[in-house]
């Protein structure tokens, strides 16, 4: 199956009544320099940690990130690394790349319903984000990797975490994500699907956009 279009974006999204956001990526747009300072600390941090060289530090970093979901958690597994201090250091980070989006906060608060963050990153990462992206009052909750007991997407049990909490149905919810495997459980629940970026997708995908504000747009326009 491939995604579905836009032109019928309406009928499907009519039953939704709870929207899941991703955070990187994906509420700011992939040009912003955040990922890439995070991905700087997480390098230093494998190299103070393990006490190995750079090179060999983004191997296991971006390894541990195909492998378990996040380099956090493989970093958990293989080398029992305590999760707060590694969060609190690479999330250390510069947001003055951030700016306001003033349309895409009208129209996240136009949609019908609950809104929910739901991210792999620590939450006062995302409430940094969101409150430079002027999106801080517009979710009723942030579910970060600590309120899923570190266990980050795509594993089953974190999006069952943020359901057990929150209580919406995953019937009548839909999901923004930037990386295509985050989807996979959320199609198996129920969920709507949106990929966000142009990533490489599957049949477990709905939609597949450019970015979430086009989106949200066409969807109050009722394309």
């Amino acid at each position: 199956m491939t995604a579905q279009p836009l032109s019928r974006l309406r009928m499907q999204m009519d039953t939704v009544d709870t929207w899941v956001f991703d955070l990187d990526n994906t509420l700011y747009p992939p040009e912003a320099t955040l990922f890439d300072q995070i991905r700087l600390r997480m390098r230093d941090y494998v190299m103070r940690e393990l006490s190995v060289g750079a090179d060999e530090a983004d191997l296991l970093r971006d390894s541990y990130w195909h492998r378990y979901g996040t380099t956090l958690a493989g970093l958990m597994s293989e080398h029992h690394i305590a999760p707060e201090p590694f969060l609190d250091e690479v999330h250390d980070i510069d947001f003055s790349c951030l700016c306001a989006d003033v349309q895409l906060a009208a129209d996240i608060r136009a949609l019908p319903g609950r809104k929910i963050v739901f991210t792999n990153a620590a939450r006062g990462y995302a409430q940094k984000v969101l409150a430079a992206r002027g999106l801080a009052d517009l979710f009723e909750g942030v579910y970060g990797i600590s309120e899923t007991d570190y266990r980050p997407k795509p594993e089953a049990a974190a999006y069952q975490s943020v359901i057990a909490a929150t209580g919406f149905d995953p019937r009548r919810a839909a999901m923004f994500e930037d990386d295509p495997r985050n989807l996979i459980v959320p199609h198996q629940l129920g969920m709507r699907t949106v990929l966000v970026g142009g990533a490489e997708s599957g049949p477990h995908v709905d939609y597949e956009v450019s970015d979430v504000g086009h989106f949200l747009a066409d969807l109050h326009r009722g394309v």
